[in-house]
């Protein structure tokens, strides 16, 4: 398990969600880079040195200081599509290999490199802006139902990473609570919010986003 390439965004123009600029735009650079706790949502702040977000509201801050894609993942869909995917063309910071991103535990920690160790918070939801910037209608509803979302990460040590830095899982937490499993119960399937419970490593608004439709 390792990373294929470590991926900053680029800012451009985003007139699919009518935002001055959008990060999603994320190409391989050479060379370490800084990964810290951004801090809490709301300032554009991730975890990646020289990276930002700009949809301050749903994007960035702690729960989602880095993305995490599978190589294996844009392979499938570099063949379903008919199209090149290189690493970030999913606006993923991490292009992994040999790691299952989706089937990864919430709450199950990655140690990249020798010093940063992440922790795997929740899944991507799809947007306006990863439609967009993929010029493909119809593109939210076709891979919400492929259910490969990838995997938003929190930073529990700081450090350095780059192109080639073994993944190693030093922790798997004792529930079943996977990325895809909150993508499902999130978007198409509620009757699976439930189960979503086990896992304390849940962001905050997810939890109570769960007790609200499930009492309700």
């Amino acid at each position: 398990m390792k990373l294929l390439s470590v991926n900053i965004g680029r800012p451009r123009p985003n007139p699919w969600k009518g935002l001055r600029s959008t990060g999603i735009d994320k190409r391989p650079v050479d060379g370490p880079v800084a990964v810290t706790a951004p801090g809490p949502k709301g300032t554009g702040a991730v975890g990646l040195a020289g990276d930002r977000v700009y949809d301050v509201k749903h994007h960035g801050g702690v729960d989602q200081a880095v993305y995490a894609y599978a190589r294996e993942d844009l392979d499938g869909w570099q063949a379903e599509l008919g199209r090149p995917l290189a690493g970030g063309a999913f606006g993923e910071n991490l292009t992994t290999l040999g790691l299952d991103v989706n089937g990864a535990l919430i709450g199950e920690r990655w140690r990249i490199g020798s010093t940063t160790v992440l922790e795997v918070s929740c899944a991507r939801i799809p947007c306006a802006t990863f439609q967009g910037w993929l010029e493909r209608e119809g593109w939210i509803k076709q891979f919400t139902q492929a259910a490969r979302p990838g995997a938003y990460l929190r930073v529990i040590e700081p450090g350095e990473i780059c192109a080639g830095d073994p993944v190693e899982i030093v922790h798997r937490p004792a529930h079943d609570v996977t990325v895809q499993l909150v993508f499902r119960a999130t978007t198409r399937e509620p009757d699976l919010l439930r189960r979503l419970l086990a896992a304390d490593a849940l962001p905050q608004e997810i939890k109570d986003l769960v007790r609200k439709r499930t009492t309700d």
